[in-house]
């Protein structure tokens, strides 16, 4: 039997599908287990700290089981869904789990500490069969009550002492399998493992059965006992349902924090600001969208000021840059991939487009359009979100007259655009009504001195008040 699975039963492993990304979160299966798949076939869409991305099944087959339920969170190198790549029946689906480790830990030589722990877990499921499938759960309940039962018996002698070694060596031999995070989770929490329920594949315990194990132990009647000590902790559960509610920080949420903490504490940030009178910008905005070279394209301000902000590069280079601090170097960097900030349902993002500064207006324009499509979608891929040197905020889309932005890490500068607004204005001498923005650049005052700053942004701002400017200044 267990030739016949390793021979017929492949095990699809969760992807890196970024840089360094440790777990991605199940959103959709494509396919149930009776399911055929070819390969190349799309059979989940997961998200990570970045993105959401859809997985591609490596092989041809018939799915045999899905490991994860959608909305469960695994861990990179985790198999999540076993197919029978020969047409073999399902007969041989419950070896599946002890299949992955023999047959793909050759293949995914940068993912080997995984499966070293998984080696672990696979020597421990074949002491199972011995002992039946019931062994685990009696195991596991026992544990806590364990110490309690010889406690007394010890003083007893010799006849208390003699039922020890049967009971003693059993929680070494029958360790709960879980793997390190699920391991520190518990830690964290104060659950033993022993006693918790495990609804993963082969009996190993998920973060899902902690939480689990947590929420029983809150609910138990326990706290009954306690009543007269803890008054406080009664209402509790009526103030997250009713007044307040808790949502964990996952996916591109926790990544975006990580990083603006990581931002804010070690590039010291400097904003300054200018206010502009944009009203020839917004009538070039409007010749642009009857020019027949932009037919098609989505022609706004944001593509003038990520134009005018290229410009202002090219004329002072030092500022597109980076601070390597393991090096102790300052990295110049000779190309501009832009990054345009993007509120999604999923958080902020931050795509770039790369080589920015090679494109002419109208590429740039259909690289701005394809960029916020597919953020919009949700489809924006973790390479997207890579390598950026400069970004554009623009806040005035939610009627905010400016801010102070945090730096995106390993990045100089990011210029924050506030909403464009008709105001008295003194043009010419006279007071008139005018298109008016400020503009906000933060930069790293490591890399980017004051000069240099208030150079970039003033040359921001005059081709913002003189468009003609692009012409002679590119």
């Amino acid at each position: 039997m267990t030739t016949m699975t390793e021979a017929s039963v492949r095990e699809f492993k969760m992807p890196d599908v970024g840089e360094g990304l440790t777990e991605a979160e199940i959103l959709k299966w494509y396919v149930q287990p009776g399911d055929t798949v070819t390969d190349g076939q799309v059979v989940c869409e997961v998200e990570t700290a970045k993105a959401a991305v859809e997985l591609p099944i490596p092989y041809d087959g018939v799915v045999r089981e899905l490991h994860f339920p959608e909305g469960t969170t695994v861990d990179v190198g985790t198999s999540i869904i076993a197919v029978d790549v020969s047409g073999g029946t399902a007969v041989a689906a419950p070896a599946a789990p002890a299949a992955p480790e023999r047959q793909e830990e050759p293949k995914p030589q940068g993912r080997q500490p995984v499966l070293v722990g998984y080696g672990v877990a696979t020597s421990s499921t074949r002491r199972r069969p011995r002992k039946g499938p019931e062994t685990a759960m009696p195991v596991a309940v026992p544990a806590p009550a364990a110490p309690a039962v010889p406690a007394p018996a010890a003083p007893a002698g010799l006849n208390g002492h003699g039922t020890a070694p049967t009971t003693a060596p059993a929680p070494p031999q029958e360790r709960p399998l879980a793997k390190p995070p699920v391991r520190k989770l518990a830690k964290d929490l104060g659950v033993d493992l022993a006693t918790v329920t495990p609804s993963g594949p082969d009996g190993i315990i998920t973060r899902e059965d902690v939480h689990a194990a947590v929420a029983a132990r809150t609910e138990a009647p326990e706290p009954a006992v306690e009543a007269p000590t803890a008054p406080t902790p009664a209402p509790a559960p009526v103030l997250d349902t009713a007044r307040e509610t808790r949502v964990p920080v996952k996916g591109v949420r926790k990544a975006t924090a990580a990083a603006m903490v990581g931002s804010a504490f070690t590039a010291p940030h400097v904003t300054e600001f200018v206010t502009v009178d944009v009203t020839r910008t917004m009538r070039l905005v409007e010749e642009l969208k009857q020019d027949k070279e932009f037919a098609g394209l989505r022609v706004n301000p944001l593509l003038l000021i990520a134009k005018a902000l290229l410009v202002a590069i090219r004329r002072n280079p030092d500022i597109n840059a980076s601070w390597d601090e393991a090096n102790q170097e300052i990295v110049l960097k000779h190309y501009v991939n832009l990054g345009i900030a993007a509120a999604t349902p999923r958080g902020l993002i931050v795509p770039n487009i790369k080589d920015a500064h090679a494109k002419t207006l109208p590429q740039l324009a259909e690289a701005l359009g394809d960029l916020v499509a597919t953020a919009r979608e949700g489809r924006t891929s973790p390479a997207a979100m890579q390598g950026g040197t400069v970004t554009i905020t623009n806040v005035g889309v939610f009627g905010v007259d400016t801010g102070t932005p945090l730096l995106n890490p390993g990045e100089s500068a990011i210029l924050a655009v506030g909403a464009i607004k008709l105001q008295p204005w003194v043009h010419k001498g006279k007071v008139k009504p005018r298109q008016v923005t400020t503009l906000a650049l933060s930069f790293d005052h490591r890399l980017v001195d004051g000069e240099l700053g208030s150079k970039v942004l003033a040359d921001v701002a005059a081709i913002l008040e003189q468009p003609k400017r692009l012409m002679t200044w590119t």
